[in-house]
């Protein structure tokens, strides 16, 4: 332990701590806009800027370790002045029209600025420029970025991507996509964790609000929208509702009263797409398919995006099944439409996920089998449907919940832990051990694949078949985990990959909290909500059973290849 006073406050801390986190950790608040603890601790912005007594020059809060009797100021004249400064300069080179940004009122800038009282301009603007393609469904701007290098340290560290990069040099020094490449061009996975760890909005996802409210507009258009796992786990946060408070249902009902004529759950098609691969692995392992290289899961399209840019080879090792989110598309504008006899055309299907790469996947070829229009017409993220609600002026907690609708508003608990990591391998393992063994095992045979490890394995036995399983969230870890299966060292049957820290739960789309990863806490919300459901196995989701008894006759049938699976292709 290493004793010291900070504000003549003494502190005793252990060896090699930061200043920043020894004053934190005794509630003495030191201010930051670059840090982010863990991933970027480089000391760019010199906000956390402290003085240390005896030391002539001040120190960076967030990378000088504590020592032995020193005494440390966090607020002095002197640090206080060169903090104001440091701000002032950076707005100086920042779009401060706040109220015209997505992140106004969650923005660690704005904090900083505000609690620094600087209320003025001190130095002449020079505001950076740069042209974004407006579609992608990542949008950057160059006036709001403050060179944190947040961004490029999460793609470089997290997913293993680098993206991102320093460019340019001198006064001119910037972040941009590495290699000056086009975005459009680049590997990015669009998994959106550079967006969640930016303090500012020069990150952000493209906001297709005014899509829905167009639809919600149009008499001829019968508006569907369905709700991923994983957005029950967060879509309260930014309304002050607790986790209970904070359920689909009530979302549901906020939904309706913007004006949606259905509202379904994806946990339906979650359960859908468990019956579909874990039909299709027992068909390819039986077979001895997966011999040299296992068969991966393909619900998380960001994932499916890194392989098709990192790993085309493996391609044919993707399970067919398309993603929840698609199968959810394809059976509303076929199923749904037929039962209900609704012109699939008139059909508008919203998607709210965690995810901003679902709002490419659902553009992507093959995403169009139902009717020929788009089987999901457009995809809105956590973050723009608290935009949604707030411009329609509702107020979750001055709603009661409200059931989902029939028959896609049923879903397992299976269906729910798809957004947390190592969810769909224990789900799909329910119900394979169910078709090769013909009985169901206890519910939480398979919780080895849980938690918030990078890299998970196990094996199990299903009668007389013996299964080893991967489970790996990151795609630094999918990296690790690849080149260790084509070098021979690991060897598996089947691999789950997310592409998010923690899986659906800590998406790119998900409610950001600054300088905080928030998947640990909204991991558990999904398991204890698969226990507390009645129904545990997505075989048994009777929804499911109605679909195939009624339209796709049987799992992995040739009506289900058509509409439920596809083709990976670059």
């Amino acid at each position: 332990m290493v004793n010291l006073t900070i504000n003549k406050k003494p502190v005793s801390v252990p060896e090699g701590t930061s200043i920043i986190d020894a004053a934190r950790s005794n509630g003495i608040g030191i201010p930051s806009l670059c840090y982010f603890k863990g991933l970027n601790e480089i000391g760019a912005c010199r906000v956390c800027a402290v003085e240390i007594e005896k030391k002539d020059k001040l120190v960076p809060a967030c990378n000088t370790p504590v020592e032995e009797g020193m005494a440390v100021f966090t607020n002095s004249p002197k640090a206080r002045e060169a903090r104001r400064t440091n701000v002032e300069l950076i707005l100086s080179q920042h779009d401060c029209l706040c109220a015209k940004c997505a992140r106004s009122g969650n923005c660690a800038l704005q904090t900083v600025a505000n609690d620094l009282n600087i209320i003025g301009a001190e130095y002449e603007p020079d505001i950076p420029e740069a042209d974004w393609p407006a579609d992608f469904p990542l949008i950057r701007s160059e006036s709001k970025c403050i060179k944190c290098m947040r961004c490029v340290q999460t793609c470089d560290k997290i997913q293993n991507l680098q993206v991102w990069d320093v460019i340019n040099t001198g006064s001119r020094t910037t972040v941009g996509v590495k290699r000056r490449c086009s975005i459009e061009k680049a590997n990015c996975s669009l998994c959106g964790q550079c967006i969640t760890h930016c303090p500012t909005g020069a990150l952000r996802e493209r906001d297709d609000t005014d899509k829905v409210f167009a639809a919600l507009a149009d008499p001829d258009k019968i508006t569907i929208v369905q709700i991923a796992p994983a957005i029950r786990t967060a879509w309260c946060e930014a309304f002050g509702l607790s986790r209970e408070e904070g359920t689909v249902e009530r979302l549901a009902a906020c939904l309706r009263r913007v004006g949606f004529d259905y509202v379904f759950d994806t946990t339906f098609s979650a359960d859908l797409t468990i019956t579909e691969e874990a039909s299709e692995f027992i068909g390819r392992f039986t077979k001895g398919g997966l011999a040299e290289l296992p068969m991966f899961t393909s619900c998380c399209p960001g994932w499916v995006r890194f392989v098709k840019s990192e790993y085309p080879e493996l391609l044919p090792q993707l399970s067919s099944a398309k993603s929840p989110q698609q199968m959810f598309g394809a059976a509303a504008k076929t199923w749904f439409a037929k039962r209900n006899n609704i012109d699939p055309h008139r059909i508008f299907n919203v998607s709210i996920m965690p995810c901003l790469a679902k709002k490419f996947e659902c553009s992507g070829l093959g995403m169009n089998d139902a009717c020929g229009d788009p089987d999901v017409d457009v995809v809105l993220t956590n973050r723009e449907v608290t935009r949604l609600l707030r411009m329609e002026s509702i107020d979750p907690r001055q709603v009661e919940p409200e059931p989902c609708d029939m028959p896609l508003g049923i879903g397992t608990g299976a269906g729910e832990i798809f957004g947390a990591t190592g969810g769909v391998m224990e789900a799909a393992l329910r119900s394979a051990y169910f078709y090769i063994t013909g009985e169901n095992p206890p519910p939480d045979a398979f919780k080895d694949v849980r938690g918030m490890d990078g890299w998970k394995e196990s094996a199990y036995k299903a009668g007389e078949v013996n299964v080893r399983v991967a489970v790996v969230n990151g795609l630094a870890n999918a990296r690790r985990l690849i080149e260790a299966l084509l070098a021979k060292k690991v060897s598996y049957d089947f691999v789950e990959v997310m592409a998010c820290p923690g899986g659906c739960v800590g998406g790119g789309g998900q409610p950001v909290r600054e300088a905080c990863e928030m998947a640990p806490e909204r991991f558990q919300t999904l398991y204890d909500l698969d226990k507390k459901n009645a129904l545990r196995f997505s075989h048994e989701n009777p929804s499911v059973i109605a679909a195939y008894s009624e339209y796709f006759e049987k799992p992995n049938s040739h009506a289900a290849h058509k509409l439920l699976h596809i083709e990976h292709k670059l």
